[in-house]
């Protein structure tokens, strides 16, 4: 008799699952996981009785569970092996997205997917900690691996349509049962989308292809203009990062935190709001003329069609597309000043007062990116002789468990850029042959930890005033334009028909009503 042992091979040893079951524990992991931070959200925010309250979230739990089933069962019916690999790389990007939810209180939004798409490595690194590598391990890629290992049985075509079919009828019968709920959902839409996993990145990433496809377009010219003066002149605007205005000594906080600027009796302090709390829309805001989601003419590119001498230097980046000639990066100004610290926003000014005077046109518009408050890593911008407020920590997520840390270090960003702002005054006071202005304003405000929010990003109907109220700061060259007296809080767009007026340029698109200085003699719409 001959006894013959047959070896099972390593896939055959995994029993076949059938898609169906598969999808289903998918859709479910997801719902535990991935979407507490949603349904606490709802909880929260649902002005309902206990018993109305509980009903919408148990029939969101049920239509989360269908949907997620329906698109893990479609995904992996049609595209079978590449399907694995997509839904494995949800749940690493799921986990992901968690941590930031979690530990920063953010909302996945278009707007904040904008920021991970214009945020670059040396940013992307200060959030880099144990704690997210082992929430996207733990979470995120065992949970991927046995997407990989299991072994499908992706079934028939008849039980394809089936299981949709369930899928899709419950979701319906569940959206009509909470029918009268719709205009909650609409108010709170944005908020809802943005932590719903995986459907927040996944939609808004679409979204954000579509808006920059838009945006590349050629942007739109405005109406020429006409200097009306000869006059030497040159305009420095500086565009801060993350400076909130409840930080700014110069506007009550009581700390010291302008020692500089709060000796000096030529400044203006206005009270002003950003209308937005992202880089990118708070940089847009002010170089655009008004409100608008079509991408017109920029003010630096404006003012360098109208003939301007225009210079950007950067040491941030989110700006629409700005077309000059002379548009200088940190590193390019590292390069031609091998002498100065070129790890901080100082490198911005190096040689400025020369720029300035060795050109060949009578008006200049000069712009410096800056990037001193940016977090999470506060003190990563700033030299350390400027940690006048300690002890300091490294980034938010260990200033979260040591809050006054996390504030010291953040004022310390302030006096920096405080001695920054002083110095700039300084060198443009020295130009005595040229009427010389300064405006520093930031693209947006910070959270420091109050209601448990960090840092920046939320929506700006339900955004904390930190994350808007921003500092607006104006110097000018003696007897250089006259400033209006503020009664209300302005907004960025004041800065485009300002610097018109700085530089005497008559266009039909200046707005009077939006100038922080008085009007010039001769009318810049006449």
């Amino acid at each position: 008799m001959t006894f013959r042992f047959r070896h099972n091979t390593p896939t055959e040893t995994i029993r076949s699952m059938p898609l169906s079951r598969f999808a289903l524990i998918m859709s479910v992991v997801n719902l535990i996981l991935y979407n507490i931070p949603f349904f606490r959200f709802v909880a929260t925010h649902s002005a309902l009785s206990p018993l109305r309250q509980t009903f919408l979230i148990g029939s969101l739990v049920i239509a989360m569970v269908a949907l997620n089933f329906l698109a893990c069962y479609l995904m992996l019916f049609l595209f079978r092996g590449v399907g694995k690999v997509i839904v494995a790389l949800t749940h690493v990007l799921n986990a992901t997205c968690l941590y930031f939810v979690v530990v920063y209180n953010v909302i996945i939004d278009g707007s904040m997917l904008g920021n991970v798409f214009n945020t670059r490595y040396s940013e992307a690194s200060g959030f880099f900690s144990p704690w997210l590598f082992i929430t996207v391990i733990v979470i995120g890629i065992l949970p991927a691996i046995y997407v990989l290992w299991q072994k499908v049985d992706y079934g028939t075509w008849k039980r394809f349509g089936a299981s949709s079919g369930i899928a899709i009828g419950t979701s319906l019968l569940l959206v009509a049962l909470n029918f009268n709920q719709l205009l909650w959902v609409g108010e709170w839409d944005t908020e809802l989308g943005g932590l719903l996993m995986p459907w927040s990145y996944t939609v808004n990433t679409g979204r954000l292809i579509a808006q920059h496809r838009q945006e590349n377009e050629k942007e739109i010219l405005l109406p020429d203009g006409t200097f009306t003066d000869e006059q030497k002149t040159a305009v420095v605007l500086v565009i801060g990062e993350s400076a909130r205005r409840a930080n700014f000594s110069l506007y009550g906080y009581e700390r010291e935190t302008n020692p500089l600027l709060a000796q000096r009796s030529d400044i203006h302090c206005l009270m002003a709001r950003s209308c937005a709390t992202y880089t990118t829309a708070g940089v847009k805001s002010m170089l655009e003329y008004k409100a608008q989601s079509t991408l017109y003419e920029i003010l630096p590119n404006y003012l360098y069609r109208m003939g301007a001498d225009v210079v950007w230097r950067s040491n941030n980046w989110g700006e629409p597309p700005v077309h000059i000639d002379e548009y200088e990066t940190k590193s390019q100004l590292a390069k031609r000043y091998p002498d100065a610290d070129s790890r901080y926003d100082g490198i911005l000014m190096e040689g400025l007062k020369q720029r300035i005077e060795q050109s060949e046109k009578n008006k200049v518009f000069i712009v410096l990116h800056t990037t001193t408050s940016h977090g999470p890593s506060y003190n990563a911008y700033y030299p350390e002789e400027f940690n006048r407020f300690t002890p300091i920590c490294e980034n938010v997520e260990e200033g979260r468990r040591q809050l006054d840390r996390l504030i010291n270090t953040y004022d310390n960003s302030i006096v920096y850029t405080d001695y920054l702002l002083n110095n700039l005054i300084d060198t443009l006071q020295t130009l005595t042959e040229w009427h010389t202005a300064m405006l520093f304003v930031s693209d947006h405000g910070e959270s420091l930890g109050e209601n448990s929010l960090f840092m920046h990003g939320m929506p700006i109907n339900i955004a904390p005033k930190e994350q808007y109220e921003i500092p607006f700061i104006v110097w000018t060259s003696i007897g250089f334009r006259q400033m209006k007296e503020q009664t209300k809080e302005i907004e960025q767009h004041a800065v485009y028909h300002s610097v018109l007026n700085l530089m005497s340029l008559k266009s039909d698109i200046y707005d009077p009503e939006k100038d922080i200085f008085l009007p010039l003699d001769t009318s810049l719409t006449d």
